[in-house]
């Protein structure tokens, strides 16, 4: 007697909006490299019933319907900070930037991680060629995506790494609750406003909501030297205006495609067991893209 084989896992990225999202085509390249049998799709939340969402896409397993198990799922924008108080366990990383991008739902509970900040070092460092040690960093912007990936920067090993916010005093509470953290990797951060942000640095980040807004560049060129490397964590049309400024004044402009795909891949470890190899999946999205003009 022969038995069908299991129903694939089921995962999601939940945001809104999210029809956008290039995760499902990054899951189903990591998925066809691996041999890992998962399914991946886009879930648009209510802005008032994150909670209920993920867990209706927990609850509508259906082996009759073909819906297999929901095993986790991808956070992306505006709920980063509400996953934590709904999970059992969260990383080091999640609670120190007291948001998380990815839920693994365990048998006892869910557990909260935050890929972002080690996606963006693993681009930077491996994609673009650029070790991190001994760098002068500015993060431009202390919200979500800022708060994701200012740790895994301070544990890359750079010299500084300043956060130029609008608003300095929530740049000065991203700052101070990673001072502990700093001072045991011999780190030296320091908050400001984007007026004074400071010049000549070895990398920009743009994490703020000026490239999502269409807004122009929230600080002035002087931040930047001739090869700076200036990487802005939108991609598409959205980051556009901000390679255009970067290279006009000598800069190496980057988009976050490389950490959208390195953030994936981290999630796809912590589900699967597996690290998928990155570089040939970035490249078919990019060819991707570039296909849709």
């Amino acid at each position: 007697m022969s038995f069908p084989s299991p129903l694939p896992d089921r995962y999601a990225v939940l945001g809104h909006p999210v029809a956008h999202s290039q995760s499902p085509f990054i899951h189903a390249e990591f998925a066809r490299q691996t041999g890992e049998p998962i399914v991946y799709g886009r879930i648009e939340s209510p802005l008032d019933a994150f909670a209920a969402t993920v867990g209706a896409f927990i609850a509508s397993a259906d082996p009759a319907a073909g819906l297999g198990p929901a095993r986790g799922c991808n956070i992306t924008v505006p709920f980063k900070f509400q996953v934590l108080p709904l999970a059992k366990r969260a990383s080091e990383r999640a609670l120190l930037a007291q948001a998380a991008n990815v839920l693994r739902f365990d048998a006892d509970g869910w557990f909260a991680d935050n890929t972002d900040g080690t996606g963006l070092v693993r681009d930077i460092q491996q994609h673009a060629g650029l070790p991190l040690a001994a760098k002068r960093v500015l993060l431009i912007g202390a919200g979500g995506a800022a708060a994701g990936v200012l740790g895994p920067l301070i544990e890359a090993g750079c010299a500084a790494i300043s956060v130029a916010n609008r608003t300095p005093a929530k740049a000065q509470d991203l700052v101070q609750r990673h001072a502990a953290w700093a001072d045991r990797h011999g780190v030296r951060l320091a908050a400001t406003g984007l007026g004074d942000a400071g010049e000549a640095y070895d990398v920009v980040l743009n994490s703020s909501a000026s490239s999502l807004a269409g807004a122009g560049v929230p600080v002035s060129a002087q931040v930047l030297k001739p090869g700076t490397l200036a990487v802005d964590l939108m991609y598409g049309a959205a980051a556009q205006p901000f390679l255009d400024w970067a290279a006009t004044h000598g800069a190496v402009g980057r988009d976050g495609l490389g950490m959208l795909v390195e953030q994936a891949a981290g999630a796809f470890a912590l589900w699967r067991g597996v690290m998928p190899d990155t570089p040939p999946v970035l490249a078919a999205l990019r060819a991707r893209l570039a296909a849709k003009g």
